[in-house]
């Protein structure tokens, strides 16, 4: 499902033919399971792993029922407010800004990085990015993800990897637009920052077509990988998740399948949209490494990439902050048009 002949920014280019600091893995499998059923004289195809990329590409999304609760912010410009809406069996949470006017407005779902679900509260997380949208024009649904806040509690016990937060980001995107609200439904974008980068990544790859375009701050590696043995492993307080996790399904080493099954860069290739990527060198949480190199296998699959970069930005984004955004104003212009 890849578009072809999609321009590659000359800055993508040049940052091709350089080296990433920092080990990478090998190129991705040139096939993968999908689930699709062989003639009868052929064995049949693999079945994909229940908790994997494939299996969630194969899902039927079901985005549905947006409710607008109290109003909790307000600003010349726009409205905040409190909102649930139905992610398969599951209720989630989130915050939405509303500029006033009739619209229809375009529209951004903003993925938040990881914050500790026993201290989350509704709409933590991306609150200026939120604000910055609701005064430039766009409908801004923030999503809690299940098992935050008021959302209903994650159903896996964390062990679906994540996947059930991209489920929650896929159906907040139909939500919206079943929704009787001012979406303009040909102009939408995913907007993930940290964690939520790759929460982006994964949607993008398990529903090509689902939005025009997704902004990309300080995200973690397409690698599954790198994300557990940076932040999973060796955690104290999260020693009994990885034990979890190392019983159901296996080293990386032992088991490399699997672990290629849950990274993004493995299905690139299935994107369709184009990618805006903002990362500070000075990132002590995600590596810039890890962008440069998401870069790469983005071109490589054939996708429209652009990565900024910020010397001397850290992770939270600080003096640079304000010219992302402006940056990010542009990509969007010009693929939400």
């Amino acid at each position: 499902m890849r578009l072809l002949g999609r321009a590659v920014p000359v800055a993508l280019l040049a940052l091709l033919v350089g080296a990433c600091s920092g080990a990478e893995r090998p190129d991705p499998p040139t096939s993968r399971p999908t689930g699709t059923v062989a003639p009868s004289s052929q064995p049949p195809a693999a079945v994909p792993h229940p908790v994997s990329l494939p299996a969630l590409a194969q899902k039927d999304f079901d985005g549905r029922g947006l409710r607008l609760g109290e109003e909790v912010a307000r600003t010349p410009r726009h409205r905040q407010y409190a909102v649930t809406w139905r992610s398969g069996k599951l209720t989630v949470s989130g915050r939405l800004a509303v500029p006033e006017g009739p619209g229809p407005f375009p529209t951004v779902v903003l993925a938040h990085g990881y914050i500790d679900p026993a201290v989350y509260v509704n709409g933590q997380g991306m609150t200026r990015e939120r604000s910055w949208f609701g005064d430039h024009g766009y409908v801004a649904l923030h999503v809690d993800y299940r098992g935050h806040a008021e959302s209903d509690p994650d159903p896996s016990g964390g062990l679906d990897m994540r996947l059930g937060y991209t489920e929650d980001v896929i159906n907040a995107v139909l939500a919206l637009r079943a929704w009787d609200g001012p979406v303009d439904d040909g102009r939408i974008a995913l907007v993930g920052r940290s964690m939520g980068g790759g929460v982006v990544y994964n949607a993008l790859v398990a529903r090509p077509g689902l939005v025009d375009a997704a902004v990309v701050f300080a995200p973690v590696s397409s690698d599954a990988v790198d994300n557990f043995e940076r932040w999973i492993r060796p955690d104290p307080s999260r020693g009994s998740l990885a034990r979890r996790i190392l019983r159901e399904y296996g080293e990386p080493a032992a088991q490399p399948a699997f672990w290629q099954g849950i990274s993004a860069r493995t299905y690139f290739d299935d994107i369709t949209e184009p990618v805006l990527i903002h990362h500070g060198t000075s990132d002590d949480s995600c590596p810039i490494r890890w962008s440069r190199a998401t870069a790469r296998w983005l071109a490589r699959a054939g996708v429209e990439v652009t990565l900024r970069t910020y010397p001397g930005e850290e992770h939270a984004f600080g003096p640079r902050w304000a010219l992302s955004m402006e940056r990010t104003e542009r990509f969007l212009r010009r693929h939400l048009a």
